[in-house]
């Protein structure tokens, strides 16, 4: 086939309604991860995200084995789960990466026990593993766009106080922060755009949405507020730029995101080192 052939072939598909759908909520999920994505980074949660992930898959086997959307079981699990995380992360000794394994992996095994049981959904393993973001509804994308909408202004109203909660939380402590209140309001944002995500993206790819676009713009931003921005437009233009890879060579949409964001974070290594620059700190 020609590429004339193929180029308009993807215009054509990107006529449909489904892949309209799917292009805005790669978008809005690129943005919500790449915004969220610059605080987790520094704040080194970056394991907390992927053990969000993996645990998901427990909140949509509770949905499958109770016989209700297993979205609407995953939204209030997984923010029950991010506050009791940080409630065990604030109560013991453990190192954060020790007890965020023994999560993840516990929640991955019980899931996937329970799974066993359910023969008829057997089918549909691997979209919970890799996602399916052709799959995405309207009611995917209001909770996409409620999400970060509530993501961008509690962040701006607060930012001076997540910046310094995020570069140095001694002193933001000392200034009489209430620290463990602003961690639970992130982590349960993080936790929902997980939850909102896993249809799309799957369980085992998601955390790639916050973590990879976050650090590719670290190695090429020299301030907080530009690193945060960075981070934002980066997500959202991998998950196009994915998108518009997926329907061209005819890939799955999940791994043809995370793909674009692995040669953004590469590109963005070749750059750092060619101008000098340290990434930030």
């Amino acid at each position: 086939m020609s590429i004339t052939t193929e180029l308009t072939r993807v215009f054509e598909l990107y006529q449909q309604p489904f892949m309209q759908r799917a292009v805005l909520g790669g978008m809005l999920t690129g943005l919500t991860g790449g915004l969220l994505g610059s605080f987790t980074i520094l704040r080194q949660l970056s394991f907390f995200s992927d053990a969000l992930g993996h645990s998901a898959l427990l909140g949509i086997s509770l949905g499958i084995v109770w016989g209700v959307s297993p979205t609407l079981v995953l939204l209030p699990f997984a923010v029950i789960f991010a506050i009791a995380i940080n409630y065990l992360l604030e109560r013991t000794n453990l190192r954060t990466d020790a007890l965020l394994n023994i999560v993840y992996s516990s929640s991955l095994a019980l899931a996937i026990i329970i799974l066993s049981y359910v023969k008829q959904y057997k089918g549909g393993l691997h979209s919970l593993l890799f996602g399916d973001i052709l799959a995405i509804q309207e009611a995917d994308l209001l909770f996409s766009g409620v999400l970060l909408a509530a993501c961008i202004i509690f962040l701006g109203l607060t930012f001076r106080t997540q910046m310094l909660i995020t570069l140095n939380e001694p002193m933001a402590i000392a200034r009489g922060v209430s620290v463990s209140a602003h961690r639970n309001v992130f982590t349960v944002m993080l936790a929902l755009l997980v939850a909102i995500s896993v249809k799309a993206i799957g369980v085992l790819l998601v955390s790639a949405f916050v973590v990879i676009p976050a650090s590719a713009a670290r190695l090429l931003s020299r301030s907080f507020v530009h690193y945060a921005g960075l981070s934002t437009l980066l997500g959202a233009t991998s998950a196009l730029l994915g998108m518009f890879i997926s329907a061209l060579l005819r890939w799955p949409s999940g791994p043809s995101i995370v793909i674009t964001q692995l040669g953004i974070f590469l590109s963005a290594i070749a750059f750092s080192h060619w101008r000098g620059q340290p990434s930030t700190n």
